[in-house]
C-alpha cells in the first residue's frame, strides 16, 4: 500500500526547490560599434525588460562595450537609462583591444561600476560637430562647455576623477585601463566578464537613490539579452559602407531599367536596394545636399544621352557623384562614414558602368532603323509590273506593294528598285538596275 503524501512533505519540497525556482540573474548587454538610435533603442528596451523582472530576479546588469563613440543624443539617453536603473549597472570595456572613446567614455563614467580589460583604452571625448562642419567659435565653445559640465557632473555623482574626466573632453585625452584604475576613473580591471563577476561578489554598491546593495553573485547565471532580429537587420544595413553600396546599386539598377526597358530584374533589385538605403538613412546622419548631388549626377548622365553633350555632361556627372559621395554622411566619427577607398572604388565602377551604358544607348540611337515603315527606306526590291508615276507593283521583303516612280521615266518590269519614301501604303521608288523583259 502506497504511503500518502502529507502536506508538510510538499512544504519541505518547496523550501528545497525555492532557491532554484527563485534563482537570480546577471543580465549581460552588449554595445558593439557606433552608438546611434538603434543601439539606444536596444538598451532602452532591455532596461524595460529588466525593470519588469525586478531587483529580486536581476542582481546585476553588465554592459560589455567596444565603441568608437557616436551620437550625443543617443549617448545621453543611454546614460539616463543606466542612472534610472533599480539594479546596479556595470559598464565593462572589453575584450582586450576594445575602446570606449568619445560617447563611450561618458557612458563608462556614468555607470554604477566602471571596469576595463587590460589592453583597452577610453577617453577622447571632445564633442565633434555633425559632418565636421565649422559651427562657429561661439557655438563650438558652448557645445564643449556643455559636454564638460555633463561629464564632470557624472564623475562627481559617481565619485570619480573629475579633473581627468574634464581633460578627456576639453583636451581629447585618452587613458589606458591601468591609468584609469590608478587615477580613480574606474574601479576594476578584469580579464573577462567571469573575472569581473568574481571581483564584484560581496561588494556593496550604493545607487543614486541612496539604496545600498550588497552583491551576492556566486554561482549566479549570466543571461544575455540579445538585440532582436529586426534591430540586428537595421544595425547591419546602417553600416555606412553597406548603406552607400545599396544607394549606388539601387541607382544603377534603375538607370539600367530606364535605358533598357523590359529587363525587369535590374529595376526590381534596384528599387529594393534603394528603399533599404533610405531606411538606413533614417538612422544615419545624412547630408541631403550630398544626396542631391548624387541624384544630379544621374540626371547629367541621362542628359548626356538625350542631348549628346560630347562628354561634358558625363564629366559633370562624375564630379557631382564624387562630391556627393564625400558629403553624403554627416557623421561625427569616421566609423559612421564610408571609407574613402570604398568611395573611390565605387566611383570608378559607377562612372565606368554609366559611361558604357551611355555609349551603348547613343550608339543604338544613331543606328539605322530596321523595323516598321522607316526600316524600309533604302531597301531594294523587284518591279513586278511597269512602274510609272501613278501605279505599279513591286516585290519587297516577301510582300507585294503598290509603288510609283520618282523618276521621269517609267521603270520596266523586272528592274531592281530602291525605296525612297513611303506615302501611306504606296512606296515611292527609283530604279537601281534597269531590266528589259523580252517576249510576252
Amino acid at each position: 500500500m502506497k504511503e500518502k503524501i502529507k502536506p508538510f512533505h510538499l512544504v519541505i519540497l518547496f523550501l528545497v526547490m525555492m532557491p532554484f525556482l527563485m534563482q537570480a540573474e546577471i543580465i549581460k548587454l552588449n554595445i558593439d560599434g557606433p552608438i546611434e538610435s538603434i543601439t539606444e533603442k536596444y538598451i532602452s528596451d532591455s532596461f524595460k525588460e529588466i525593470s519588469n523582472k525586478g531587483p529580486s530576479v536581476v542582481k546585476l546588469v553588465i554592459i560589455e562595450m567596444d565603441t568608437p563613440g557616436g551620437l550625443s543624443t543617443s549617448m545621453r539617453n543611454i546614460v539616463k537609462e543606466i542612472m534610472a536603473s533599480p539594479v546596479p549597472v556595470a559598464v565593462f570595456v572589453s575584450p582586450r583591444g576594445a575602446q570606449a572613446a568619445s560617447a563611450g567614455f561618458v557612458i563608462l563614467i556614468g555607470a554604477d561600476i566602471a571596469a576595463m580589460s587590460p589592453g583597452t583604452n577610453t577617453g577622447a571625448a571632445h564633442p565633434v560637430s555633425v559632418g565636421g562642419t565649422d559651427i562657429g567659435e561661439t557655438m563650438k565653445e558652448k557645445v564643449t562647455n556643455d559636454a564638460i559640465a555633463f561629464v564632470k557632473s557624472l564623475a562627481k555623482t559617481r565619485n570619480r576623477n573629475q579633473e581627468l574626466s574634464e581633460k578627456a573632453v576639453s583636451e581629447s585625452k585618452s587613458y589606458t585601463a591601468e591609468e584609469c584604475l590608478t587615477n580613480k576613473l574606474i574601479e576594476f580591471i578584469a580579464e573577462d566578464i567571469y573575472h569581473l563577476v568574481n571581483q564584484l561578489d560581496g561588494k556593496s554598491i550604493t545607487l543614486l537613490n541612496g539604496q545600498t546593495i550588497t552583491l551576492h553573485l556566486k554561482n549566479e547565471k549570466i543571461a544575455p539579452i540579445e538585440m532582436p532580429p529586426t534591430q540586428k537587420f537595421l544595425k547591419t544595413i546602417t553600416n555606412p559602407n553597406l548603406a552607400y553600396f545599396l544607394l549606388i546599386f539601387g541607382l544603377v539598377g534603375l538607370y539600367i531599367e530606364f535605358t533598357h526597358p523590359g529587363i525587369l530584374i535590374p529595376g526590381v533589385l534596384g528599387g529594393i536596394s534603394l528603399l533599404l538605403a533610405f531606411l538606413a538613412f533614417q538612422v544615419l546622419p545624412i547630408n541631403y545636399i550630398g544626396l542631391l548631388l548624387i541624384l544630379l549626377s544621374i540626371g547629367l548622365f541621362i542628359a548626356e544621352i538625350k542631348v549628346q553633350g560630347f562628354g561634358i555632361l558625363g564629366i559633370g556627372g562624375a564630379i557631382a557623384f564624387v562630391l556627393g559621395s564625400i558629403m553624403l554622411f554627416d557623421a561625427p566619427i569616421p566609423e559612421m562614414r564610408p571609407a574613402m577607398s570604398t568611395i573611390i572604388s565605387t566611383t570608378i565602377a559607377f562612372v565606368a558602368i554609366f559611361s558604357f551604358l551611355t555609349y551603348k544607348v547613343i550608339q543604338a540611337m544613331k543606328r539605322k532603323t530596321v523595323t516598321g515603315k522607316e526600316g524600309m527606306i533604302g531597301e531594294q526590291g523587284i518591279a513586278k509590273t511597269e512602274i510609272n508615276s501613278t501605279s505599279g507593283k513591286v516585290f519587297l521583303h516577301g510582300e507585294w506593294w503598290n509603288a510609283v516612280t520618282t523618276s521621269s521615266k517609267p521603270i520596266p518590269e523586272g528592274s531592281t528598285i530602291s525605296v525612297e519614301a513611303i506615302d501611306g501604303f504606296i512606296l515611292k521608288v527609283k530604279p537601281i538596275r534597269i531590266t528589259t523583259i523580252k517576249g510576252g
